[in-house]
């Protein structure tokens, strides 16, 4: 409860590894190596980078760890009697087939994968949470999407705003996640990239930061 406690913002993120048809996701490496870069680069007053976690591309298969994962901020939040308003997710998935960023408004309650997952999972047309209703359900993050692509365009990045994060493993994770965060009273959101070979390494992890900087001068 320290002077600048209720001003900061902690942010966590996940990438993902490999699936079929992407050996190397260039999500694995944003997540990986954004530590490091945040320690040369630096974060501007009130913004923490919390936990930078990697998860299997896998739907019900890997619904434990990805609990356990979004618990996680929750859990070290507690102890610190911190505002629970101040913790974001932030999730990366690779689009192997766009061109530009894709900040997600929504995701849909639907899982039909085009291929299985990394266990072998293939639904088609199943709702991912059957409590909430059918496969037409959506859940849209409460960030401001619009405002944060406006202002990552301004600083020169290829950005649009989306509506469709698909039917595989990102939308399966995105609407879990936007679930939890409802529940929870935090915040989430996801964002697709292409691969390394439409936007390189550096210009991708320096929007990764710059997204982070956008999404905590929005609080």
């Amino acid at each position: 409860m320290g002077s600048e406690g209720p001003q900061s913002v902690t942010i966590h993120v996940t990438g993902f590894k490999k699936f079929h048809g992407v050996s190397e996701n260039p999500t694995e490496t944003i997540v990986s190596n954004l530590k490091d870069y945040v320690s040369k680069k630096g974060l501007p007053k009130g913004l923490i980078l919390g936990s930078c976690n990697i998860l299997d591309t896998a739907g019900q298969g890997a619904l434990v760890p990805l609990y356990q994962t979004l618990q996680s901020a929750i859990s070290s939040k507690d102890s610190e009697s911190s505002n629970y308003g101040r913790v974001i997710w932030v999730h990366f998935g690779v689009n192997s087939g766009a061109t530009r960023f894709a900040i997600e408004h929504q995701a849909v309650n639907e899982a039909t994968f085009r291929c299985p997952d990394e266990l072998g999972w293939k639904p088609q047309k199943i709702p991912i949470i059957p409590a909430d209703g059918g496969i037409s359900r959506t859940r849209e993050t409460s960030l401001p999407v619009e405002e944060i692509t406006k202002a990552l365009e301004k600083m020169g990045y290829d950005v649009m705003t989306s509506l469709d994060a698909g039917r595989f493993v990102c939308n399966y994770v995105y609407y879990h996640s936007l679930r939890f965060a409802e529940q929870k009273g935090i915040k989430s959101l996801f964002v697709h990239v292409p691969l390394f070979l439409a936007i390189d390494k550096e210009t991708q992890m320096q929007f990764t930061l710059s997204l982070l900087e956008v999404i905590a001068s929005l609080h």
